[in-house]
């Protein structure tokens, strides 16, 4: 059955194409496993709630904007009757009754991890798509004040702020029992000519209950939603998402405008509600441990949840994740995603904020997205296993990719990562094969937070383990360093073994010496693995490394953007350009230490990474890096589009 929805149906109707419905919630009722609901072009102001799930991948049901017709779903209100109250200050006074399901404006940012969110709410304002900046005083909308750059609280850096004009667009709230009054500095604007929307639903298309399995959205925009704070210790609500359910599809959809997370493949609530922050009793850390065993109590399980696809939508103006996930993203595959201008407004801070921020993405695969201007690009925190990060690009952010507390195997491979704190390596057991990462890599050991690895493809959980630091491979990549940079290269790895023999001697001789037993393995750096890289302008190799390559010459590298295609300009020195690199695979990288496993696909078979970045297939002779056609001298290749 295919049930259809149009702006001149009516709820009443029989949802066919000659009989539409008005809302997408009412054909939400009548869609069961199978169907079909087609929506046409229009704004529909509403927080779809999936009634049925589907039963599986072929009898998913499906919600799909009419082909050619620009379908968006909003969360926002349009709001008139505003007044003028002084100079380019309005003010407009709403009903709660806009609110049935809680006023935006009354709920201030809360959570787990949450830093610096003086005072600010899940309300939002807009003229014309464009999100004000909310004031924490009326003064401070009379006077806005714009600042052009500001202070990257993780790095403790001063950056470019995005926008500074758009500063002088603020709003304030106060809010009465039963009414909020809102005034904003429209500046030259009067918001009764413009069009002038406030944030009114937390979400633009999210089950109220989980279990909603099997549905694949598809075509919209969807925008302007009150999304609160998402870290994996609480409900992960996002303005699209899944809600602990399995096998979504949401595929060529624009997101954007979610007050804090797009889209969400996170956990729900009864496995823990920011209990760190409300009880105050434990640590954060020891909540989210918490959490992974009491989801397993509920079945967090490959047969369960996750195994979702998210692929081809465009991403932007969220404040603080494009796509976010805890648990509920296992077994997934988010490709083909182009991710932008995430948290760069900085009205908040908190230790959960990333264009992709996935916790416990066990097998989840992360392929060829663009991802940029954010202030930080990829963030994977907590049980990388079997998780794959291939043929991406991150340029403009402030940072590029973290990793966390975890201990493999991983793979990053086939990426170009640009920023000046390109990688953050806080976790063991990784594999980096033919990226190009200009910039600094930073390592971090964390012996005082233990985190559960797993059986192989699996969510049982094998065992817990701190973080030793080391377990990597670092095979065929390219190192770009650049004046101001420091530890560009493998360099940070010196003094680390470069075999597991010779690491298993040095523990075994302190606990014979010692009659100690754990404390020894924390007393050794781990082995590393690396060889075949080359390294230009200033990068540096790690000291037992064979068969590198060293340059010091600047390779004027640079990113281009040329309406919607993205190319590489290098000037490749001959060194670089040789090809004295071997193709890696399961075979060739070793296994990790801690979780005993191999480096697999999801469904167990060898991995071989011949495909680059370009999807071009590698001789088995080939150059270190992303391109396997990069030549001697000047290359200009479209790497994007």
């Amino acid at each position: 059955m295919e049930y259809h929805v149009a702006k001149h149906g009516t709820d009443a109707g029989q949802g066919t194409s000659g009989d539409p419905f008005l809302t997408i919630n009412r054909a939400a009722e009548a869609a069961e496993a199978g169907d079909t609901v087609t929506v046409h072009e229009g704004v529909y102001r509403e927080w779809v709630k999936p009634k049925h799930p589907g039963r599986s991948h072929w009898r998913r049901i499906t919600y799909q904007a009419a082909e050619g017709e620009k379908v968006v779903i909003k969360g926002s209100e349009e709001v008139t009757g505003w007044e003028k109250v002084d100079g380019t200050v309005w003010k407009v006074t709403v009903s709660h009754d806009l609110f049935p399901e809680g006023n935006p404006f009354a709920e201030e940012l809360f959570g787990d991890w949450l830093l610096y969110s003086p005072g600010r709410h899940l309300g939002e304002v807009y003229m014309n798509g464009r999100a004000f900046y909310e004031a924490e005083s009326y003064d401070q909308v009379k006077a806005p004040v714009v600042e052009t750059e500001v202070l990257d609280r993780w790095t403790e850096t001063i950056v470019p702020a995005h926008d500074p004009e758009q500063q002088r667009y603020t709003w304030y709230a106060e809010v009465h029992d039963e009414q909020t009054t809102i005034y904003a500095n429209f500046q030259s604007a009067d918001p009764n000519k413009e069009l002038t929307e406030i944030n009114a639903r937390k979400c633009c298309f999210f089950p109220d209950v989980t279990g909603m399995d099997y549905i694949t959205v598809r075509g919209f925009e969807m925008a302007q939603a009150a999304t609160p704070w998402t870290p994996p210790t609480a409900d992960q609500p996002g303005l699209l998402g899944p809600h602990w359910s399995k096998g979504w599809i949401i595929e060529d959809n624009i997101i954007h405008d979610a007050k804090c997370s797009g889209i969400s493949l996170g956990k729900e609530i009864s496995t823990g509600d920011n209990y760190a922050s409300k009880r105050r009793d434990k640590p954060g850390y020891h909540y989210q441990l918490e959490t992974v065993f009491a989801a397993a109590q509920i079945g967090w399980s490959r047969e369960r949840v996750g195994s979702h696809v998210v692929r081809r939508n465009t991403i932007y103006d969220c404040g603080q994740n494009g796509i976010v996930g805890h648990l509920g993203c296992i077994f997934s595959e988010i490709t083909d995603n182009h991710i932008y201008n995430i948290a760069v407004k900085r009205e908040f801070y908190g230790h959960e904020i990333a264009g992709i921020k996935l916790h416990a993405p066990i097998d989840t695969q992360i392929v060829h997205n663009r991802i940029h201007d954010c202030s930080l690009s990829i963030w994977l925190d907590w049980q990388l296993q079997g998780t794959r990060v291939s043929r991406n690009i991150s340029y403009r952010s402030n940072r590029d990719l973290f990793v966390e507390v975890s201990s493999g195997p991983y793979l990053i491979d086939h990426n170009i990562f640009t920023a000046d704190y390109a990688i953050d390596n806080r976790a063991q057991g990784g594999a980096y094969v033919n990226n190009l990462i200009r910039g600094e890599v930073k390592l971090q050991k964390l012996l005082d937070r233990s985190t559960p690895y797993h059986q192989p493809h699996s969510t049982e959980v094998k065992g817990t383990a701190p973080v030793y630091g080391g377990d990597d491979r670092w095979v065929n990549n390219l190192f770009i360093g650049d004046d101001g940079i420091q530890n560009a290269g493998t360099s940070p790895y010196n003094g680390f073994s470069a075999s597991l023999d010779d690491y298993i001697e040095a523990v075994q001789e302190i606990r014979e010496r010692t009659g100690g037993d754990h404390e020894a393995f924390a007393m050794v750096e781990e082995p590393v693995y690396i060889h075949s890289n080359a390294y230009l302008h200033g990068a540096a190799p790690y000291e037992e490394e064979s068969g590198y390559v060293q340059v010091d010459r600047d390779p004027s590298f640079r990113i281009v953007e040329e309406g919607d295609a993205v190319l590489l300009e290098i000037d490749l020195p001959e060194e670089a350009a040789a090809r004295f690199c071997s193709i890696q695979s399961t075979h060739t990288l070793p296994r990790v230490r801690i979780v005993d496993a191999e480096f697999e696909k999801p469904d167990g078979s060898a991995v071989f990474l011949e495909e680059d970045l370009a999807g071009r297939t590698r001789n088995e002779t080939t150059i270190p890096g992303p391109l396997s056609e990069l030549v001697e001298g000047k290359n200009r290749i479209t790497i994007w589009g």
